[in-house]
């Protein structure tokens, strides 16, 4: 494999082992097996959580399906719903865990860089970028910092959210005493009545369907038009470069 320059020095999320190894050959080792796993598992659980939860809020007509005590349609949406709930919110305390264990880039979902004023730059670069006012993307061996911030607020905020919101609904079923009742029903006494729960929550999809509409563009888009390879890399693990020049 061919000596390349080292992408873009100045990023922040770059390190000594980083750049070493981006000097020696067109690719770097990124994300870890358990990082792509739990994002692939995580996207599964998010789209089986939007499908039954649209339906959980507006509950598809089965009158023509049979009698009422013959049915249990609603039942097995619940279900799933609860089901891929629990999967999700176990996958993200795995997720926080690796966090801890894995390598450096692990760790850029769950922190922004707020006190560098260099970030702050580079997002504003980023999104001139997005907009088509920049001629040329930079490159970045993890996130970009714009990324790093929109996976900050939609995932990181916007799953733990989510997450306390749902298992505050779901402990309303558990029963009071239960074991989410005491460790979630608190939730419930914050927001107040249990409908107004179950409109935050329900709006909490919403945003999440945002995001998830807004980053298959701009992955597709990044893989098309930057320098970097984007999908590919959450499937290998590996950020492949396609030029030699550093900037």
């Amino acid at each position: 494999m061919t000596d390349l320059p080292a992408p873009n020095l100045a990023t922040p999320d770059a390190d000594a082992s980083d750049l070493k190894s981006a000097r020696r050959q067109t690719s770097v080792y990124v994300y870890e097996a358990p990082v792509r796993i739990w994002h692939w598992t995580n996207a599964l659980a998010i789209v089986v959580l939007i499908v039954t939860g649209y339906f959980i809020g507006s509950p598809p007509p089965t009158m023509g399906a049979g009698e009422a005590y013959n049915q249990f349609y609603f039942g097995y949406i619940r279900f799933t719903h609860f089901a891929a709930g629990m999967i999700l919110t176990v996958g993200f305390f795995g997720r926080i865990y690796w966090a801890f264990v894995g390598n450096h880039h692990a760790r850029q979902l769950f922190y922004v860089p707020v006190w560098r004023a260099s970030y702050w730059r580079e997002v504003w670069t980023e999104v001139r970028w997005y907009l088509f006012l920049e001629k040329a993307p930079k490159k970045y061996i993890g996130h970009n910092p714009l990324a790093q911030l929109a996976m900050f607020c939609f995932m990181t905020l916007g799953l733990s959210f989510m997450i306390l919101t749902g298992m505050a609904l779901y402990a309303e079923g558990a029963g009071e005493g239960s074991f989410f009742d005491l460790a979630f029903g608190w939730v419930r006494y914050l927001v107040g009545p249990s409908q107004t729960l179950h409109t935050i929550h329900h709006l909490g999809m919403w945003w999440i369907v945002i995001f998830m509409i807004v980053h298959i563009y701009v992955a597709i888009r990044e893989d098309i038009m930057s320098r970097q390879s984007i999908v590919s890399t959450m499937i290998s693990g590996h950020r492949t470069f396609k030029d030699d020049d550093p900037n």
